[in-house]
C-alpha cells in the first residue's frame, strides 16, 4: 500500500534578512538543524556574536514531525517574540529548523502588538529568501547497467525523476555501473514500464527499501 503520510519540509540552507521599524534593527537569521542540540549551538554562536544586542530572541522546531518545539521571548514583554517566530514556522510546516532574531532597540517602543509584527515579520521574511526540502517516503530503486550506457540510462532517470517526485541516489561503479533512484511507491510501476519500453526488456530495476528522504523543491 503507498504511504499517504506528509512531512514537514525544512530548508536547505541558512538565510539571513534584515528589517528597520521605527528605528530598531531587527536581524535574522534561520538555519537548517539535526537535533536541539545544534539548534542550541546555533543559537550560543549567535548570542555570542551578537552579545551587545539588546535581545536575541529564538524559535525552534525539530523532530521528522515537528513535534518538538521551543521558544525564547529573551527579555521582549511575555508572548510578543518568540511565541510569534514559532508560529510562523508552524504555519510554513517546517521542521529541524531554527530561528534567531536580533534586536538593537532604536529608542522607540513598539507596543505588545507592533512587537508580535516585527518579530514575526521578520521571520517570514527571512524564510521567503530561503530553498525548501521537502520529505517525503520514498522506495529506493537501482538498476545495473554497462558502463558505456550509464550516461544515457543516467538522464533518463533524471528526467523521469523531475517530473515524478523522485530524486537520485549515489551511483555504484564495479563491473557494471548501479543506478540508484528514490521513488514514490505509487510510481514504482511506471517507472518499471518505461524502463521496460527503453531497454527493449534488458534492463530490470531491483526494489529496495521505504525511507525518508530529503526532496530538494
Amino acid at each position: 500500500m503507498a504511504s499517504t503520510r506528509t512531512y514537514p519540509a525544512t530548508i536547505a540552507a541558512p538565510v539571513e534578512h534584515e528589517i528597520g521599524i521605527r528605528k530598531s534593527r531587527f536581524l535574522t537569521r534561520v538555519e537548517p538543524v539535526g537535533s536541539v542540540e545544534e539548534a542550541e549551538a546555533v543559537i550560543a554562536g549567535i548570542r555570542k556574536r551578537a552579545w551587545d544586542a539588546n535581545h536575541n530572541c529564538t524559535a525552534m522546531v525539530t523532530g521528522l514531525l515537528g513535534d518538538q518545539a521551543r521558544s525564547s521571548d529573551d527579555g521582549e514583554p511575555s508572548g510578543t517574540a518568540g511565541v510569534p517566530m514559532l508560529e510562523v514556522l508552524r504555519r510554513r510546516e517546517l521542521t529541524d529548523v531554527v530561528a534567531v532574531v536580533t534586536r538593537y532597540f532604536g529608542g522607540v517602543k513598539l507596543g505588545a502588538g507592533g512587537l508580535v509584527r516585527a518579530y514575526s515579520s521578520a521571520v517570514s521574511e527571512t524564510l521567503d529568501l530561503a530553498a525548501l526540502v521537502r520529505r517525503s517516503a520514498l522506495t529506493q530503486v537501482c538498476i545495473e547497467v554497462a558502463h558505456a550506457d550509464a550516461g544515457r540510462y543516467d538522464n533518463l532517470l533524471r528526467d523521469w525523476a523531475a517530473h515524478h517526485g523522485a530524486t537520485l541516489g549515489e551511483p555504484q561503479y564495479a563491473a557494471l555501473a548501479t543506478l540508484e533512484l528514490w521513488v514514490p511507491e505509487a510510481e514504482i510501476t511506471r517507472l518499471t514500464d518505461e524502463l521496460a519500453a527503453a531497454s527493449a526488456g534488458a534492463v530490470t530495476p531491483v526494489i529496495g527499501v521505504e525511507r525518508i528522504v530529503d526532496v530538494p523543491d
